[in-house]
């Protein structure tokens, strides 16, 4: 059975959706790996600080690699989601292409595997957003602990809603 170039078109085009969206997802996956590694850079020299630290600051030096390791293993399940929804592209891709060459009907497994790959990315954005958040709350333990509302429940937020205060702070560090 031989397939003419007229009748493949439509599939071309069908297909040129899903391959932009390995495009951004890939775009997607380059900065969460960036982010990873900036983690384990970082946890590695918060590693190398608390070993010469003692009291109070070792607490916030483990608070720190508590936070980090907790990135690291949200980063790593959005990577593997996001990957996993261009696995579920390409394989998508391949199908449209095999039902059209074999011309068998295979539109509720493309619908599935779309659906599938988006439920997969909404995933993985969940997961970087939350990696984004306590990025924010380990940002906190970096301020000096007068400043960090230490016993405080959000954790910086409260030594800073002050406005005198932020710009006393901001003086005093120039």
């Amino acid at each position: 059975m031989t397939i003419s170039l007229g009748s493949l078109i439509p599939t071309l085009q069908l297909a040129i959706g899903p391959v932009i969206l390995i495009s951004g997802v890939g775009l997607l996956l380059l900065c969460m790996t960036n982010r990873i590694a900036r983690v384990i850079d970082r946890a590695r020299l918060v590693a190398a600080d608390c070993e010469v630290l003692d009291g109070d600051e070792q607490r916030v030096c483990q608070l720190k690699l508590e936070i980090l390791a907790q990135r690291a293993t949200i980063l790593r399940s959005s990577i593997a989601t996001a990957a996993f929804s261009v696995l579920l592209v390409a394989v998508l891709v391949i199908l449209l292409f095999c039902s059209a060459l074999l011309q068998i009907e295979t539109a509720s497994l493309i619908v599935a595997l779309f659906v599938g790959c988006m439920c997969s990315l909404i995933g993985s954005l969940v997961l970087f957003i939350w990696d984004v958040n306590l990025s924010l709350k380990a940002l906190w333990l970096d301020f000096p602990a007068g400043f960090r509302g230490v016993g405080n429940r959000n954790r910086g937020r409260a030594a800073f809603s002050d406005r005198s205060l932020l710009r006393r702070s901001i003086q005093h560090s120039v």
